[in-house]
């Protein structure tokens, strides 16, 4: 059913439109979040339930409903306060349909559960999962993120900041969406504002020693136990990759768009190597680092047929790797 026709059947409830909520995906239809429900899912007060008349079977979650035609009726999630209003009917807004996605965890609904996520992130100013452990008492929040895992030279670089409560930078997000220009200012704006930064630096010769993904957990971890020398951390909010600490984490798929304290952590951990690489360029210009960070390039290739291989190059990534099969170790170096 689309949403036209969700509000036909609706009309023809016989029940008061103040004495229930619209729940599941049939208030995401509603909201125009997704386009079809297959049924119409309400809850309403214990009150209201016992006075209707329909047949009687088991929720999903081993409770007893009430059905009649297309529609469904519980008293489990039946929240007035989380509700927006639709044709006047009660509809529950996107934070209580996403609880409830979770809650029930089906994997056909992954999809939409990451969709209302970024949604819910875009409504809170990128900082519903901070205010998510606000309530719960948790202020003391580190966002980790790293930077580094697809160049063909240098160092993984990963941050771990922890922000004030009532911290606002506008326009900050992930690092790779903002110009060289503002990633600097936002950069130095949150080492004024930040409770606590912590750098985690994992060297190339690491990188081919354990590849880059346990590399990059390795940068992570250094960085959060030094941010740890600066403040205690309560929890961690990481980009994507799992990460066994002894601090409760929660890994966030895009979580450098999702979470502001992740992407406070994007812009330390790029600002960060990309100051490394400027460095190198410094040295090694013919490389034109400054340009490409280390990226496999073409003039980057060319480069290295044309000069060798410098200490920083990543030996177990192409065409590094390539290039030292092919050459004598006398003939590896930079010429």
């Amino acid at each position: 059913m689309n949403k036209e026709k969700i509000l036909e059947e609706l009309e023809r409830l016989p029940i008061k439109k103040d004495k229930y909520i619209v729940i599941g995906e049939s208030a995401l239809v509603l909201q125009e979040i997704i386009e079809e429900a297959k049924e119409i899912n309400l809850a309403c007060s214990k009150e209201v339930y016992d006075k209707i008349d329909w047949d009687r079977a088991t929720s999903f979650f081993d409770s007893e409903i009430k059905f009649f035609s297309c529609f469904k009726i519980g008293v489990n999630f039946y929240d007035i306060e989380n509700v927006i209003k639709i044709n006047d009917y009660y509809i529950t807004n996107l934070e209580s349909c996403y609880e409830l996605k979770k809650i029930e965890n089906k994997k056909q609904d992954q999809k939409i559960i990451q969709k209302l996520e970024m949604l819910l992130c875009e409504e809170n100013n990128y900082y519903w999962y901070e205010k998510r452990l606000h309530k719960k008492g948790i202020y003391l929040i580190g966002g980790v993120d790293e930077v580094g895992r697809g160049p063909l030279v240098g160092p993984v670089v990963a941050a771990c900041v922890v922000l004030p409560r009532k911290f606002n930078l506008e326009g900050l997000t992930d690092s790779k969406k903002l110009s060289e220009k503002k990633r600097n200012y936002f950069f130095e704006e949150i080492k004024k504002q930040a409770l606590g930064i912590g750098i985690g630096v994992i060297d190339e010769k690491t990188i081919d020693n354990v590849n880059i993904y346990e590399a990059t957990k390795l940068a992570m971890k250094e960085a959060i136990k030094n941010c740890q020398q600066e403040v205690k951390i309560d929890h961690i909010l990481i980009d994507a990759m799992p990460l066994d600490v002894d601090i409760p984490t929660t890994s966030i798929i895009k979580g450098d768009l999702k979470s502001i304290t992740v992407s406070a952590a994007s812009v330390i951990a790029k600002v960060t190597r990309d100051k490394m690489m400027y460095d190198l360029d410094l040295k090694y210009p013919m490389y034109e680092f400054k340009n490409n960070k280390g990226y496999p390039t073409k003039k980057h290739v060319e480069a290295i047929e044309k000069y060798g291989i410098i200490d920083e190059h990543r030996k177990s990534y192409e065409p590094v790797s390539s290039y030292v099969k092919n050459h004598s170790s006398d003939n590896l170096k930079i010429k």
